[in-house]
């Protein structure tokens, strides 16, 4: 048998289909990854043989840099939030959940502002600028951001995130027409979108020699179900906070509402954003709630 090393750009009812140089080969995974409970993930680099007819078999996961539950996928270099500045109109709360999880997981976190031919995003736009991140705001009427867009997704794995009818399909479609990813329109009664992507896939364009993905699914809060910050580490999430974690006047500070605590000051000085520090008090809280085992 040949042994390969490839991608896995999709998995559908336990077939993996991995991307080898310019192939892409349909595999099934071992019975031993049964046996240990590991699940190949879209966005693993494996190991996999072929048998002469060009039958596919994952034998090795190889290390990952990270993964998620929901959606089920591995190694994302930079996760782009997607946010409409209007139709549906922004979630602080979820962008900043979204960005804690990279922090979390070593991924670059890049905000992508779009529909700002409807509304002005300057305000949005400041709040994380300051804060630390790359922000891109796209407009429906012109097309001039994108090619801004593209240049991030080189030579990386890239995902999209956001919330359902910010349009992630359509983002991703611009950037790369061929794709044809399918979109949704926005229920005027619901005020969101219908999903349209069902499954993870990645997907290769070769100019940049990067990945990229949508995600069905990945923008929602039900994500704090499945990816879990406990509170004593929800600290190192916010990187802003970063220059004042040592000079709090009492050790375990929360950062909350103590005396003497040093983000406190500098949110006070205006160093720290308050729509930030606000995310930060109530993911803290949710954490409070969460039991050790929950998070096993």
């Amino acid at each position: 048998m040949q042994q390969k090393t490839g991608v896995i750009n999709k998995a559908i009812s336990g077939f993996y289909y991995v991307a080898c140089e310019t192939e892409v080969y349909e595999c099934r995974a071992r019975g031993v990854f049964r046996n240990d409970k590991t699940t190949p993930l879209v966005g693993d680099k494996v190991l996999f043989e072929l048998d002469d007819d060009n039958r596919g078999v994952v034998t090795e996961v190889l290390e990952r840099k990270n993964e998620f539950t929901r959606p089920p996928i591995a190694n994302i270099d930079k996760l782009f939030i997607i946010t409409s500045i209007l139709e549906p109109a922004p979630s602080l709360i979820v962008i900043d959940k979204l960005i804690t999880i990279c922090e979390y997981k070593d991924i670059e976190p890049i905000i992508v502002v779009t529909k700002t031919d409807l509304k002005d995003a300057c305000e949005l736009k400041q709040i994380y600028e300051t804060s630390g991140f790359k922000v891109i705001t796209l407009s429906n009427l012109q097309n001039d951001n994108f090619e801004e867009v593209r240049n991030c997704l080189k030579d990386s794995i890239s995902a999209f995130a956001g919330n359902t009818g910010v349009g992630k399909s359509s983002l991703i479609n611009n950037i790369y027409p061929i794709l044809d990813l399918e979109t949704a329109h926005i229920s005027k009664k619901l005020g969101r979108g219908r999903h349209t992507t069902r499954h993870v896939e990645l997907y290769y364009i070769k100019e940049l020699n990067g990945y990229v993905a949508d995600t069905p699914g990945f923008g929602s809060m039900d994500m704090a179900k499945y990816e879990i910050i406990m509170k004593d580490k929800l600290q190192y999430c916010f990187r802003e906070f970063a220059p004042y974690l040592n000079k709090c006047k009492f050790t375990g500070c929360s950062h909350t509402v103590e005396k003497g605590c040093a983000v406190l000051k500098a949110l006070h000085e205006g160093t720290i954003c308050k729509e930030r520090f606000n995310s930060y008090v109530e993911l803290y809280n949710d954490a409070k709630q969460i039991k050790e085992w929950e998070q096993k």
